[in-house]
């Protein structure tokens, strides 16, 4: 039931319409956990380019105990990657419970792409640049390039997410009729 002035009654209708849109988070979320999936599985276990801490002098992955030591390391890594994946599903079944909307095909696809991307760029500037745990080929002689390549890759997926988020997000404000005050 409305209560008070045409102006708090306009705030409220705003406040509704934004509160029927589908969550940001879970998107991000599902983003970051799966893009650390993708590297994991695809870059530490299929390719073997690199374990998380390949690059560590004290843990080479060519001897029988810093292969343990890697594999180990790796499986946290992927436990980590698992938390954001269910953090991703608790924020989404949260917004529906709030009685927001699901997302679009295209806000959501956008926002994992973001999220995969934001895990590259950090991911790769923490661990490979800042730290230097490992770098995406830690087979080679000069890993720069690859590094490099993985950051300009974690960027192209930011800026395509964001591109497919905002037109999801058009489309979605276009079809969400404006709730009755």
């Amino acid at each position: 039931m409305p209560v008070g002035t045409g102006g708090v009654m306009a705030v409220r209708s705003e406040t509704a319409d934004h509160r029927r849109l589908p969550s940001k988070a879970s998107g991000l979320l599902f983003g970051v956990g799966l893009g650390g999936f993708i590297d994991g599985i695809v870059l530490h276990q299929i390719l073997q380019w690199h374990h998380m801490v390949s690059h560590v002098a004290e843990y080479p992955p060519t001897t029988v105990a810093g292969l343990e030591v890697n594999t180990l390391a790796d499986g946290f890594f992927h436990v980590a990657t698992w938390f954001f994946v269910l953090a991703g599903s608790i924020t989404a079944l949260k917004a529906w419970r709030e009685g927001r909307l699901a997302p679009s095909w295209s806000f959501h696809f956008g926002l994992g792409l973001m999220g995969w991307g934001i895990f590259n760029v950090v991911e790769g500037l923490i661990d490979h640049q800042i730290l230097g745990i490992h770098h995406v080929r830690d087979d080679l002689g000069a890993p720069l390039s690859w590094d490099i390549g993985f950051l300009v890759f974690g960027l192209l997926l930011i800026m395509g997410g964001w591109m497919l988020y905002k037109r999801g997000l058009a489309a979605m404000q276009r079809r969400t009729p404006p709730t009755a005050a």
